[in-house]
């Protein structure tokens, strides 16, 4: 009897629990599009991503030009003219792989600026999901935009308008 008792309240316990939750997601890449001031910081970062790339490139361009001139007169040249040639060459080939490293790394001045820019955006929308939850109860909500997997979703449980509306947009 203590058994059946015991089973019958887990049962319960379970149903009544797994009844309780909510779920919904969001897609952030369709709210971070929808709103302007992440369209102008993108555009900003693309615009200072090209600038920079223009700038590495022609310093790999002189590095090739120096190589092929070396290449042209390196018959001409003392062991001493060539040793001080190739050290010219390394040094302006360190120089561009540092300046790219200076822009495109990790902890580089485009990430940096991605940081300043886009993150301030991106916290906003997190404050709208949390607001969203809070207010509407929700146990977890995903987002269908990052590596989750979602093999089906129901539209009406999309709730990036809602952001959107929340967000002022």
């Amino acid at each position: 009897m203590k058994k059946l008792i015991i089973i019958i309240f887990t049962l319960f316990f379970i149903a009544n629990f797994s009844y309780g939750q909510k779920f919904a997601y969001v897609d952030t890449d369709y709210i971070l599009n929808k709103i302007p001031e992440f369209k102008q910081a993108q555009e900003k970062l693309d615009f200072m991503s090209q600038e920079w790339q223009v700038e590495i490139e022609a310093k790999y361009a002189d590095v090739d030009k120096m190589y092929r001139s070396y290449q042209k007169e390196q018959l001409l040249l003392t062991e001493d003219m060539k040793i001080k040639r190739e050290e010219a060459i390394m040094q302006k080939e360190n120089q561009a792989k540092e300046l790219q490293k200076k822009y495109f790394s990790p902890d580089g001045e485009l990430s940096l600026a991605r940081q300043e820019l886009v993150q301030p955006i991106q916290e906003k929308i997190y404050d709208a999901i949390q607001q969203l939850a809070s207010n509407n109860k929700y146990a977890v909500i995903f987002d269908s935009s990052s590596d989750l997997i979602m093999l089906y979703s129901n539209p009406n449980l999309d709730k990036s308008d809602k952001i959107l509306e929340l967000l002022g947009y």
